[in-house]
């Protein structure tokens, strides 16, 4: 049947077929040519978009922080500003204008020098009606204003003149630039003098500073007054006309400051944003950013702030480009997936069809051979369907094993702890034919109670061993430690007292409680005292201690003997089943002693040498 279609068609069947297929290379040729005008469409799209989109970003934030650092320049004015009106209406500044007195005059020195720290001004003067200083905050200084005339100053005059004034200039003394804010004080007969409070920005030039914009502020003539950048401070944002330059030399308003024009150019005069280009301090290149104005309120001044545009234009188109890349690849890939889907079966129909041709005439002589195949297919079903069959039988077998094994181990494990119950019952049952007699009928009665006793407590061993063969945890609770270890020395105490030389026990506090069984702890415990006894048995001076200790939240019992340790093979794999070293052992308690112990969270510890061995078993306290 595989050979039927492996056959190649005859000249005469490939002619009949549609010609479909030949013209796919020159498609492919196409239908990439078009993948890549559509790629570099969207992109150069991507790119329009993401550059608009980063410029109006870049615009609103650079507006947000602009306004804010407007308003921080208001904040500092506002505050400077009640300043002198307040001064104007104080009474020592009036009589030292009024009385001319010395002492007054050194009165109002040392109160404006005080003020300095509390109000940030840089310095306070007071002008008497021609204009010289009478009193200032530096009094102290070497560059004291006291006795120098400010009557040319622009702010005392317009104060004279409106009542108030602000003037921003270059100190004709300190050479430090400042705003001047000035205000007329009046007596009962007039005029008196001028209060003036100069206000410096080196501060909030700071703050600007250690932000990542440049901001400056410029005044109606463009001319930058405050700046993050000292270097820019009385340059000016375009030439300033001649016949408006010579006053302001004359004025001394900027002192020698050049005024030369900023390096901030319009990178697009019609473009919005309003993007320029400008040559940081420091720097030897020009940058592209993204320029805001927004006006200082009560001033006539305009903030202007500069945000870097070309990081974040880049990443906006990098960005875009990639949002189209990941929409136009899917259907670029999509869409060539379905024309190669399409061809592909444009081919199949071509082979289907040719494959039918040359069927239709070996169907005959193929029929023997058919037949031939679906006897061998019969029969290789026949032979699966038998292994299948054997298959699940050996599963059984193999199940019904490890059952058995299961079975063989918790049988061995329940003879081998309830062995030790029923010795003490026998131990009993003397003791209480003893008593019988001697006609002492209270002490048989006794031992007859705790017969009753240790047959509930074969009773609970063996449903406990139940409970363990089937991985289940048993009723775990807050056990006593006191009653764990009298009920292990309950079953071995005669045994030891028969046996060994010595042995010691610690009794715990009342109410010490671990988390677990009490019958399975005992069972671990007997199992260990157990072991300890036949470690010890025969040799000279025999010892076995049981004890304690408790941490903060757990509780150890140890049982210590002084026989001749663990053999080294038998350590290495001391909690394996079936593993021991005695000759009618069976290997097993230990193996159940550390799963009881596992099951309540806790471990046992093992120290062993020539000198004796130390079993150590940790459980968790229970309060």
């Amino acid at each position: 049947m595989h050979k039927l279609f492996m056959d190649r068609p005859t000249p005469h069947d490939a002619d009949m077929l549609p010609r479909t297929g030949r013209f796919s290379a020159f498609g492919k040729i196409i239908y990439g040519a078009l993948a890549v005008i559509i790629i570099l469409g969207a992109l150069l799209a991507a790119n329009d978009y993401g550059r608009n989109r980063a410029y109006v970003a870049l615009e609103t934030r650079a507006r947000s922080a602009a306004e804010l650092n407007a308003v921080l320049l208001r904040t500092v004015l506002e505050k400077q500003r009640s300043l002198p009106f307040v001064l104007s209406q104080d009474r020592d500044l009036i009589s030292a204008l009024s009385s001319r007195s010395e002492s007054m005059l050194h009165l109002v020195d040392r109160k404006l020098e005080s003020l300095i720290d509390g109000t940030h001004a840089s310095v306070i003067y007071l002008l008497d009606a021609k204009g010289t200083a009478l009193s200032a905050s530096n009094w102290q200084e070497p560059t004291s204003f006291v006795g120098v005339d400010y009557s040319f100053r622009p702010y005392y005059l317009r104060a004279l003149a409106n009542g108030s004034a602000e003037h921003y200039a270059l100190g004709t003394i300190s050479k430090r630039p400042g705003l001047y804010i000035s205000r007329r004080i009046d007596g009962p007969s007039g005029l008196l003098g001028v209060i003036v409070v100069k206000v410096e920005f080196d501060e909030l030039e700071a703050d600007w500073r250690r932000s990542s914009d440049p901001s400056y502020v410029i005044d109606p003539r463009g001319i930058v007054l405050v700046t993050s950048f000292p270097e820019w401070r009385f340059m000016v944002q375009a030439p300033i006309p001649a016949e408006q330059l010579g006053p302001i030399r004359e004025s001394l308003q900027f002192g020698s400051a050049p005024l030369a024009p900023l390096s901030v150019a319009p990178a697009l005069t019609t473009a919005t944003p309003d993007r320029v280009t400008a040559q940081m301090p420091g720097s030897s290149q020009d940058a592209e950013y993204v320029r805001v104005r927004v006006p200082v309120p009560t001033t006539s001044w305009t903030l202007q702030l500069l945000t870097p545009a070309g990081a974040a234009v880049s990443e906006a188109i990098r960005a875009a480009q990639l949002a189209a890349l990941a929409v136009i690849a899917p259907i670029l890939g999509f869409t060539a997936f379905f024309l190669h889907r399409r061809g592909l079966a444009l081919q199949r129909l071509q082979e289907q069809e040719l494959a039918r041709l040359e069927l239709e005439r070996r169907v005959t002589e193929r029929t023997e051979a058919l037949s031939t195949a679906h006897a061998e297919l019969v029969m290789q079903a026949e032979e699966r369907q038998k292994t299948e069959n054997k298959l699940q039988t050996v599963q059984q077998e193999l199940v019904q094993a490890n059952r058995l094994a299961i079975l063989g181990q918790v049988t061995a494990g329940v003879a081998h702890e309830i062995n030790q119950p029923v010795a003490a019952i026998r131990a009993y049952a003397d003791n209480a034919g003893t008593f019988l007699s001697r006609n002492q009928v209270e002490p048989a009665r006794e031992n007859l109670s705790a017969i009753a006793g240790l047959t509930e407590r074969i009773g609970s061993i063996t449903d406990e061993l139940r409970t363990f063969s089937r991985k289940g945890t048993g009723d775990a609770g807050p056990a006593d430690v006191g009653d764990v270890i009298e009920g292990a020395l309950l079953l071995l105490g005669s045994r030891f007292r028969q046996t060994v030389g010595k042995i010691t026990t610690e009794t715990p506090p009342a109410g010490l409680k671990v988390h677990g069984n009490r019958i399975r702890l005992e069972q671990v415990l007997i199992n260990l005292m157990q072991n300890a006894l036949e470690a010890t048995e025969g040799g000279p001076s025999s010892r076995i201690s049981v004890g304690y200790a408790v941490g903060d939240d757990e509780v150890q019992l140890s049982v210590a003997d002084n026989g001749p340790g663990i053999p080294e093979d038998i350590m290495q794999a001391l909690f394996t089943p079936f593993n021991t070293s005695k000759d009618r052992g069976l290997g097993l308690g230990l193996v159940i002693c550390h799963d009881i112990v596992a099951e309540y969270g806790g471990r046992i510890e093992v120290d062993s040498s020539s000198a004796g061995t130390r079993f150590t078993v940790h459980l968790k306290r229970v309060a």
